[in-house]
């Protein structure tokens, strides 16, 4: 297994009391997966990642890249945020945007010019690369931070909600080229959402988080073809169902959630009798 999560946990320490973002979480992906998640608003999405992304030290448990212990930030790994504009630097061009982790990764000036050159073509950027990241749209400036990630040929490729901020026809030509880069590249993705309908549409497996804190509710395979359009796709009464299916787990893990916030506020035998 390339990315093993075991038994992940993830408590902050309030002011009042502690908080548990992340309870229990186990699964993983193989070489060339290509995994989304979803749960909830607010179910602990983006700790996980961070966690995953060696970001932030989890209080128990623990995630492994290639069987050795995720400590920090790993060689082998590369993120892609929803905030785009922040993670790019306004005084510099695309191409050294693009450059710049390789640049740091100490990858000599030649071989570093044909990678970015490279990502950049992959992303439908090749002739944008003297341009800086405030000439550009909301879609383009999230194409760079993808170039710039598909450059430093990682392992494992983490997104955590990357087009939750552009318009509903970026969005599509970019789960588009996700998918088109996935493909091309071999490169695993573990792609992190709350929209359901792109989860769906984007993943072989999606995995569906419960409310906070956190633990796998269901690991769902997907069983559309491979080759997917935003027509034909959307469209079919397979991707209907399995949209529906997530829809209602989540849904369900609501349900749960303020039940059990109710509860913890009731004596025993009341609480009993909500739950019959």
């Amino acid at each position: 297994m390339l990315l093993d999560v075991r038994g992940l946990k993830k408590v902050y320490e309030g002011r009042q009391r502690p908080v548990e973002a992340v309870r229990d979480l186990t699964f993983g992906l193989d070489v060339g997966d290509l995994v989304c998640l979803v749960g909830p608003s607010g179910c602990g999405k983006t700790t996980l990642l961070r966690c995953m992304a060696g970001l932030l030290t989890p209080t128990a448990g623990e995630v492994r890249l290639r069987d050795r212990p995720v400590t920090g930030p790993p060689p082998g790994m590369a993120v892609v945020f929803q905030e785009y504009g922040r993670s790019l630097f306004p005084w510099m061009n695309v191409r050294d945007n693009v450059a710049l982790p390789l640049r740091n990764k100490g990858v000599a000036r030649k071989p570093r010019q044909d990678l970015v050159a490279e990502a950049l073509a992959a992303v439908g950027l090749a002739d944008a690369h003297h341009a800086y990241p405030w000439q550009l749209s909301g879609g383009m400036q999230q194409r760079v931070a993808i170039a710039r990630a598909v450059a430093y040929q990682p392992d494992v490729l983490l997104m955590d909600e990357p087009f939750a901020a552009v318009d509903a026809q970026t969005r599509a030509d970019l789960e588009d080229l996700i998918r088109d880069l996935w493909r091309k590249l071999g490169v695993t993705i573990l792609f992190v959402t709350h929209d359901i309908d792109e989860a769906v549409y984007l993943g072989q497996r999606v995995i569906i988080l419960s409310s906070s804190p956190t633990v796998v509710r269901e690991v769902l395979d997907v069983d559309l073809p491979d080759q997917r359009d935003q027509l034909t796709t959307r469209s079919d009464s397979r991707f209907t169902e399995l949209r529906s299916h997530v829809y209602a787990q989540i849904q369900a893990a609501k349900r749960e959630s303020t039940v059990g916030s109710h509860d913890a506020a009731r004596p025993a035998g009341l609480a009993k009798q909500v739950l019959q």
